[in-house]
């Protein structure tokens, strides 16, 4: 429901946008949005293409992982080994960020390209029970194809964000001419359309991030039979899960993202937020003991 709500907000916001300009000929807003439909299933077809294929290159080139092989960790590549071969799983490809932080995530979009990265210091930190919890979270990810969906939700809010750009820059440099083809009006509402759906979809985006959260450290417990130590994970990883990874985008994909803040403005925030506030990830995994 919240995938198949990012397209219609984008035709929806395009019809809306010619349905107040052009009102109350309803006879030219048909017509003027029928003949935009395939140049905007074309221009978003495109986008979302290239996003979703380019995805692994920018993952790689923000964080600089790199190859983890079974000599180079023996422990890690057995744990992860084990943990798919449990479920009939093709096992991921593994990376290791240098980093101090504790972090993870999964990436990919097919069995070629999917893997799971650790940081150097979640690695050191964390005992082996905390590890195969953090690491069977992220197969859990891949089994549930969210790296596709997070893809997905990323490359239609860029949608969005780009057209707030395009028509900005539209009406500053080019709308407000007297000899421009462009109807002011016409730009303004497309603007302030392409905001509403900006915010909408980001809304959409991060719910279905949290919620993907939540079923992942289901499916850890699933794997581990062991809640007790995702817990205690998370709990480890609550105090530095900090990476110098340029990419915000790349941010979110890993096991926390969230922060630990409390009060008011943390609810506000909580409704942008990728992932859902780790104490109450921990509260409900301590449940289960």
């Amino acid at each position: 429901m919240l995938l198949i709500s990012f397209p219609a907000i984008i035709l929806g916001g395009t019809y809306l946008v010619f349905f107040i300009g052009y009102q109350p000929n309803m006879e030219v807003v048909n017509e003027a949005f029928l003949g935009t439909v395939p140049f905007v299933i074309v221009g978003v077809g495109v986008w979302f293409l290239i996003a979703y294929f380019s995805h692994t290159a920018i993952i790689k080139r923000s964080t600089k992982a790199k190859s983890l092989s079974r000599k180079e960790n023996t422990k890690i590549y057995n744990m992860t080994e084990n943990l798919c071969m449990s479920i009939g799983m093709t096992m991921p490809k593994l990376f290791v960020i240098n980093s101090p932080g504790l972090n993870a995530f999964a990436s990919g979009i097919d069995t070629k390209s999917f893997s799971v990265t650790l940081t150097s210091g979640i690695i050191e930190r964390l005992t082996d029970d905390e590890l195969e919890g953090v690491i069977a979270h992220e197969l859990t990810h891949i089994r549930n194809k969210d790296v596709r969906l997070l893809i997905i939700s990323i490359v239609f809010v860029g949608i969005f964000g780009f057209l707030i750009q395009v028509g900005m820059r539209s009406f500053m440099f080019g709308g407000r001419r007297r000899d421009s083809k462009m109807d002011p009006k016409i730009l303004i509402i497309a603007v302030v359309i392409a905001t509403l759906g900006y915010f909408l979809t980001l809304l959409f985006r991060f719910s279905l991030s949290r919620k993907r959260e939540y079923l992942a450290d289901a499916g850890a417990v699933e794997l581990t039979k062991n809640s007790h130590a995702l817990a205690s994970a998370l709990r480890k990883i609550s105090t530095n899960p900090e990476v110098d990874v340029k990419s915000n985008d790349v941010k979110q994909m890993f096991i926390e993202n969230s922060g630990v803040k409390t009060g008011f403005l943390a609810k506000l925030r909580n409704l942008f937020a990728t992932h859902p506030p780790i104490t109450k990830r921990i509260e409900i995994l301590e449940q289960r003991l």
